[in-house]
This record gives structure tokens, C-alpha cells and sequence, in this order.
């Protein structure tokens, strides 16, 4: 299998909404704010008004479902769908928790991504599968964007 870089996206983050815990987990929703996405294949930015609807596990690890737009610098609009999760050893998902840096080597933080897009340009995008490596800052995620070939 081989991958080719598409982008990278710098992704600001809001207040995490505790919604309570439920029988899967704590269920927490964090806000997508806006950011930028800079890139070989792709920019544009992150629009607001996307967001991401975590389970976390008693361990800390949590799966992730991410939906966000991005508007690419030709105006063309992207929907973007990650589903996937961050995982690693107990102490270092404390320090993510408590918004501490941690190296990204640390821990695991995968996402599979689809991207839907009506705009001609972009229309490639429909037919393809995206794997997204990323990391978690205080107040932003930073994901790098790979296509399948």
C-alpha cells in the first residue's frame, strides 16, 4: 500500500461539552472553531461549526467521530468524516486530558477519513479513502491528511 500526503490541517479547538457518562463511556463533544489546511494536493481552511463526539474509556483512550467543512482556496466546500481513536498508556492520556504538550510519539492518534465534495475540482476526493495521523494540542488538533493509492 502506498499513501501521498494531501494536506495538512491545523484545527482550533473549542470548550469541551462534558455531556455526562453513559454505558459506552463519557461522551464529550468538542467544538470546531475554525482552522487552516495547507497542503500538496489540498488548502483552504476549517470552517466553524463542525465538531468532534468523543466516547472516552475509564482507561482514557476515547474513539472519535469527527464531521467538519472545509472550504478549499478555490471555494470549493469539502465535507470531512474521521472516525478513529487515541490511545496510549494511562499516565500519558492524563497529561492529554489535563492539556499538558505531549509529544504525538507518545501515543496513538488515528482516524480513517472520508471527503465528500460537489465541487468539479475536488471531485476526486469522492472516490477515494483517506488515513489521517494526528495531534492533540491544548486548544487545537494537528492532522496530517494521507490518500490511499
Amino acid at each position: 500500500m502506498q499513501t501521498g500526503l494531501v494536506c495538512r490541517l491545523h484545527v482550533q479547538l473549542g470548550a469541551v461539552q462534558e455531556i455526562g457518562t453513559l454505558a459506552a463511556g463519557r461522551r464529550r463533544v468538542v467544538p470546531i472553531l475554525g482552522g487552516r489546511v495547507e497542503g500538496p494536493r489540498l488548502s483552504g481552511e476549517v470552517l466553524a461549526g463542525g465538531a468532534d463526539w468523543q466516547i472516552v474509556a475509564p482507561d482514557g483512550s476515547a474513539a472519535i467521530e469527527a464531521r467538519y467543512t472545509v472550504r478549499a482556496s478555490d471555494g470549493g466546500l469539502i465535507l470531512a468524516h474521521s472516525r478513529g481513536m487515541r490511545n496510549g498508556p494511562a499516565e500519558v492520556l492524563a497529561r492529554l486530558a489535563a492539556g499538558e504538550p505531549v509529544d504525538p510519539g507518545e501515543y496513538y492518534f488515528r482516524t480513517v477519513v472520508t471527503l465528500e465534495s460537489g465541487a468539479p475540482a475536488h471531485a476526486w476526493v469522492n472516490h477515494r479513502l483517506f488515513i489521517a495521523v494526528a495531534a492533540r494540542d491544548p486548544d487545537a488538533v494537528l492532522i496530517d491528511l494521507y490518500e490511499i493509492h
